[in-house]
């Protein structure tokens, strides 16, 4: 099984590979987001959740990305009961829930945007794609495109968030995700998706960081003491954490209804 695992994985190796010139165009539109002084928004509900916290914050990753992460749509860890999956699974298909969210930001058309959906068909990501849109913000998908074609949209008019992107990258993984299958079981097991996701995902922040560095602003990295140093590892989280901060700030500094302070 194993042996078998990791061969469907150099699979998906050379799907994302095959997306080299696509992962660079991301790359160049999330580069002059970042450069802009503005940021890229990351966001995925259910288990996409791991594919917007690999992009940031974490070990070799820098300012300039918003992970949006809903606790109502991501943490199912307990399965039943208070905050269990069930709710999670009705949450993210819940027309309206992706405007309440992105209510809170005030956007601009120098902005950018990563949606992550393995299937593509859930309603809220599919919404928060195209509220994006609606404000001028260039969107990139990130789905399984097998699984995706496959399945059927759980929006009204059958729309999927493929439809609502500037550009689809594919994780490389089968319909049902799932990519094993077992003698004597009827159902596949080892899902790929975050294989193939967390791969895409850090090739486009390693083409991010290179754009960067070449326009003479190289990102600050978040980085082990083994290293660099405790001195300066303890140096580049605080700087880092407080760039996202100062880039944060100006999503929220004339959001919404103008008050005095807005003014100011």
């Amino acid at each position: 099984m194993t042996v078998e695992y990791i061969q469907k994985c150099r699979a998906i190796l050379d799907t994302v590979e095959a997306q080299t010139e696509s992962i660079q165009q991301v790359a160049r539109w999330y580069a002059d987001t970042i450069l802009a002084g503005r940021m890229v928004h990351v966001f995925g509900s259910g288990h996409s959740r791991i594919m917007v916290e690999e992009m940031w914050p974490r070990y070799g990753s820098f300012p300039g990305f918003n992970p949006i992460v809903e606790l109502s749509l991501t943490f199912h860890n307990l399965v039943v009961g208070a905050n269990g999956q069930r709710q999670a699974m009705f949450l993210e298909n819940v027309p309206g829930l992706a405007d309440r969210i992105l209510r809170n930001y005030d956007l601009s058309e120098q902005d950018s945007a990563l949606v992550i959906s393995s299937s593509g068909c859930n309603v809220v990501p599919i919404e928060m794609a195209e509220l994006f849109q609606q404000r001028g913000v260039r969107v990139v998908a990130l789905v399984t495109k097998a699984h995706s074609d496959a399945s059927t949209s759980k929006r009204a008019d059958g729309k999927k968030l493929s439809d609502f992107a500037d550009l689809i990258l594919d994780t490389g993984a089968p319909v049902g995700d799932a990519m094993l299958t077992v003698p004597g079981l009827d159902t596949p097991v080892a899902p790929g998706s975050t294989v193939g996701g967390a791969v895409i995902v850090n090739s486009i922040k390693a083409e991010v960081a290179r754009l960067l560095t070449e326009a003479g602003h190289p990102p600050t990295v978040l980085s082990a003491g083994v290293l660099v140093g405790a001195d300066r590892a303890v140096s580049l989280f605080e700087s880092a954490y407080d760039e996202h901060a100062h880039r944060l700030a100006r999503l929220y500094a004339k959001v919404g209804v103008p008050s005095y302070v807005s003014g100011l």
